[in-house]
């Protein structure tokens, strides 16, 4: 088991968000990702053109519900309701104890490949579709597009890779340097980045407006980047 930082171990190859790792993982999350409180902030924004007083909202891959838990805070006024699914039941327990308070906000503890999402104004994907498999990712981007009403959106957040060797060579290094400047170790970058090998496997910027294209989204543009970090907005 190495230390990937901030207390959470992981194996070789074995990178997982169950267990004990949503005890730190915000922590973690947001030293990891350059701009990660940045986006939760501009999502924010951007939902209010899309969620109204009969919305359904969902965030796929909510973890300890951060995220959600703001979205239904922003939308406590209203009668939308936002639903936040994670596979992982300690992270759907962490945002259940999170938005307590909150009476317009739920979870499901799913696998979203197993998941009938109902007719919804907007969708989240924060940092997830890259942790499933690539043959699986076209169904779920055909899946959000038919959940979708017409002038529905989808927010997807990727890390990319780049568009050529060169280009994946620099953002490599500049990530590098990023996370030696959050404090983490050569061992920890070392061991999280051997723990990640085969579970994330990003798809480059037009990777991704690719398998949205296909699914049917027409109007796709990219509302944040950060070297390697993206957020696309998508309308149906």
């Amino acid at each position: 088991m190495a230390n990937t930082g901030d207390s959470i171990k992981a194996k070789n190859a074995g990178w997982s968000f169950g267990g004990d790792v949503c005890d730190t993982f915000d922590e973690h999350v947001s030293k990891s990702v350059p701009l990660y409180d940045v986006g939760h902030d501009l999502i924010l924004k951007v939902s209010d053109f899309f969620i109204n007083d009969e919305s359904l909202c969902y965030e796929l891959g909510c973890s300890t519900g951060k995220l959600t838990h703001a979205l239904a805070k922003l939308n406590e006024h209203r009668k939308a309701k936002i639903i936040g699914i994670d596979i992982e039941e300690p992270m759907v327990a962490k945002a259940e104890e999170r938005c307590a308070d909150l009476t317009n906000v739920k979870f499901k503890s799913a696998d979203i490949l197993e998941l009938e999402l109902e007719k919804s104004d907007l969708i989240i994907s924060y940092y997830t579709v890259q942790f499933m498999k690539p043959k699986n990712r076209q169904l779920i981007f055909d899946r959000i597009y038919e959940s979708l009403n017409w002038g529905g959106a989808l927010l997807l957040f990727e890390k990319v890779r780049g568009p050529d060797a060169r280009f994946q060579d620099m953002m490599t290094t500049i990530y590098t340097d990023y996370k030696i400047d959050q404090g983490y170790s050569s061992d920890e970058i070392v061991g999280k980045t051997r723990s990640l090998k085969g579970v994330l496997e990003p798809f480059s910027s037009q990777g991704n407006i690719d398998l949205m294209k296909r699914a049917g989204f027409e109007d796709v543009m990219t509302v944040m980047k950060y070297v390697s970090f993206e957020g696309f907005l998508a309308i149906k």
